[in-house]
């Protein structure tokens, strides 16, 4: 497997590029924007790394670059931007995963192995789970043709459950996603957050979709 990092720190890029080799990818780097478009247009990458504080082009501008080309090779944004509006963006832009510096690697590898497993054909713009539908570029969700009014918040932690469908979410990562990586493990934010979510999303339904997974966290799928 061929990664392509493109991230302007040379500390932060000699890292990742040493800890993805010894982890078995080889991993070529840029930084920045315009020499990262260059070479993820030239180079038949499985999987870019890619930071949005780039020097020339930014990553989004790189990311809708490449989208506007049709280059559906999966982005992972690495980046310092956590507020949740950065999250939506990323997702709307076309990303496959967002994770926030500071990270540990053994995440970040697990989240890539997760993606690559996913194979080459990318999620659509519009996402279904049963009766469940929702539109990432317009930002609604809908069930039963009922549409869901959300917050931001609930929204973003909504499509992370549809996009990850079928996958136990622990609720340290389900934090790092909607929040930031400094989440206090000790609040309740996400299981408050999920409370309010199922209110809008399971109560009014017979056919619940997102379910509690004991000491764990949380999944959303359709169960018999």
């Amino acid at each position: 497997m061929k990664l392509l990092v493109i991230e302007d720190e040379h500390k932060t890029a000699a890292f990742l590029k040493k800890g993805l080799e010894e982890s078995g990818f080889v991993a070529d780097t840029a930084e920045d924007g315009e020499v990262g478009t260059y070479l993820a247009q030239q180079g038949d990458y499985d999987l870019i790394i890619l930071d949005v504080m780039l020097p020339g082009q930014d990553g989004w501008s790189v990311l809708k670059t490449l989208r506007l080309r049709r280059d559906q090779t999966p982005v992972l944004f690495l980046t310092a931007r956590d507020s949740v509006p950065d999250r939506v963006h990323g997702l709307e832009l076309g990303a496959d995963d967002y994770l926030v510096k500071p990270f540990a690697f053994s995440e970040l590898l697990a989240r890539i192995r997760t993606i690559l497993r996913r194979g080459p054909a990318r999620q659509p713009a519009t996402l279904w789970v049963a009766d469940l539908e929702i539109d990432v570029q317009r930002h609604k969700a809908t069930r039963s043709g009922r549409q869901i009014d959300l917050t931001p918040k609930e929204f973003l932690l909504l499509s992370l459950l549809v996009r990850r469908s079928g996958d136990v979410l622990s609720r340290t990562l389900i934090a790092e996603q909607v929040w930031d990586i400094n989440f206090d493990s000790g609040t309740n934010v996400v299981d408050v957050h999920m409370h309010r979510l199922r209110a809008k999303v399971d109560d009014p339904f017979d056919l619940k979709l997102i379910h509690t997974v004991r000491g764990i966290g949380y999944v959303l799928e359709e169960r018999a």
